[in-house]
């Protein structure tokens, strides 16, 4: 009789998993037709989606309401969706910087509001009452900061409510007493799935409300839903999840509302290669959320077992941009063999429209348990210190030809305003003196590579080019200009 229930439940799992597959399946497939195109970049601001937010405002299927304001003054609001009786509430960019699930919002929003997938969407709307914030940050995000115009972090602000923010926020979970809350986030990119060269592409975590980490029926909600949308991901960006860490943070909102009773889902945004701004994750995104409102709606989530939670990998850190393995590298006439670890930085502009990269050295020596996003094998390489073209000559306006030569800086009479250069070569005064060549963290990786006497490769401001191979072919953000 017990096989038998335990086959029975085996199979209740099984047509839950098909289920989940069909949905999720066209949901990836046909996502072009509902992606917004006017987001298209990270560096979103509060007033690109007015335009947007006014559209389903004149939509009869939402309501919009203007539920506050942040410090400087721009309006936060929430749209809903639905005739169910569970409410479900969502909100992005409580840290301005972190924007993929906000884009990701609203491609959600024009999927409800299309004609497409009448059926999985009345079993959504007619169970459930979508609420989402999006942007709960944006004078945060007018600068492209983490912080919000006082200077505090939102996500530590659930006890003192000191920001408007984060007292609209602890209202509309209060008035709305949702059953389930989705905390939106973006994290470092450097983040890997524990004891794997992956990158955590998505991090999910059913945060604690006590420091003993117990787990009752609302956090155990929230583990089995993510399990749900774990096993999404996989077919997406296979061993690409990690699970952050469930320390208790009292101050926290996530931590905060699980304790007043919502099963609370926080999904962390992380890296994907060659995806800078986050398209893919932002894909990723509207999958997996509207895969889980489906599985809410349909109650299947509930026949997941718990334990499978634990088995999504730990959120680890040890991701480089480049990582360079085994070169050697000679000081005071000795060598010695060192991996390098590179972060390639963005900068922002002005405006905090866009971006240029500064990368450093973050990391040398034994870097075995680190991993890249690039890795070059440099065993049997040679580090060569970079020169200037008053030292080696080389035509000024052919970058080629100056690294072939071993010159990583150009000497140049007029510079225009940015701070770097779109050529992989960098550009300095003419009163520019080099230093004497060191490898060290800080350091802004520009040198070369050497192999049985022979220039091979240039790293110029951490970005690594082959140069036996045409430039433009390569994968090159922007080197230096020092005035």
């Amino acid at each position: 009789m017990q096989y038998r229930i335990l086959l029975f439940l085996v199979g209740c799992f099984s047509i839950a998993t098909y289920s989940q597959e069909a949905i999720t399946s066209k949901l990836y497939e046909t996502y072009e037709q509902f992606k917004e195109p006017s987001l298209d970049k990270r560096r979103i601001k509060h007033d690109q989606l007015q335009p947007l937010i006014q559209r389903f405002d004149a939509n009869p299927k939402f309501k919009v309401q203007k539920v506050g304001k942040s410090i400087e003054g721009r309006d936060l609001n929430l749209v809903s969706i639905g005739s169910g009786t569970t409410n479900i509430f969502l909100w992005s960019q409580m840290h301005g910087n972190e924007p993929t699930a906000t884009q990701a919002i609203f491609d959600i929003l024009n999927f409800l509001d299309a004609p497409n997938f009448k059926k999985e969407k009345r079993e959504i709307l007619s169970k459930l009452k979508l609420h989402f914030l999006p942007m709960l940050n944006p004078d945060g995000a007018e600068v492209y900061q983490r912080r919000n115009a006082l200077g505090i972090d939102i996500n530590r602000d659930a006890l003192r409510l000191q920001s408007p923010e984060g007292r609209t926020l602890k209202r509309i979970r209060d008035s709305l007493d949702a059953k389930f809350g989705f905390n939106l986030h973006d994290q470092s990119t450097y983040y890997n799935a524990e004891l794997t060269n992956k990158p955590a592409t998505i991090s999910y975590l059913a945060t604690a409300y006590n420091y003993e980490k117990d787990i009752n029926e609302v956090r155990s909600n929230a583990m089995k839903v993510i399990v749900y949308m774990n096993n999404i991901i996989q077919k997406y960006a296979p061993g690409q999840v990690g699970r952050y860490s469930d320390d208790f943070e009292p101050r926290a909102f996530g931590d905060n509302i699980a304790k007043w009773g919502t099963s609370l889902i926080l999904i962390e945004s992380g890296g994907y290669a060659n995806d800078v701004e986050k398209q893919e994750i932002r894909k990723l995104n509207y999958v997996s959320i509207l895969s889980a409102l489906y599985t809410i709606a349909k109650n299947s989530y509930q026949n997941i077992p718990i334990e499978d939670y634990e088995k999504i990998p730990r959120n680890d850190r040890k991701l480089f941009d480049l990582k360079i393995e085994n070169v050697t590298y000679e000081l005071l006439g000795e060598d010695y063999i060192l991996d390098l670890g590179v972060y390639r930085q963005e900068v922002d502009d002005e405006n905090h429209e866009t971006f240029y990269y500064k990368s450093t050295i973050v990391d040398q020596g034994d870097l075995s348990t680190f991993y890249g996003y690039e890795t070059f094998d440099a065993s049997g390489y040679k580090i060569v210190a970079p020169r200037t073209n008053e030292q080696l000559d080389c035509k000024r306006k052919n970058a080629q030809s100056c690294l072939q030569v071993g010159v990583a800086y150009v000497k140049s009479e007029s510079f225009f305003e940015p701070a770097y250069s779109n050529e992989p070569i960098h550009l300095v005064g003419q009163d520019f003196k080099l230093n004497d060549f060191s490898l060290a963290p800080g350091v802004n990786p520009t040198f070369f590579l050497e192999k049985e006497g022979k220039l091979t490769h240039a790293v110029i401001n951490g970005f690594l080019i082959d140069l036996n191979k045409p430039i433009g072919d390569q994968n090159f953000g922007n080197a230096l200009i020092y005035r």
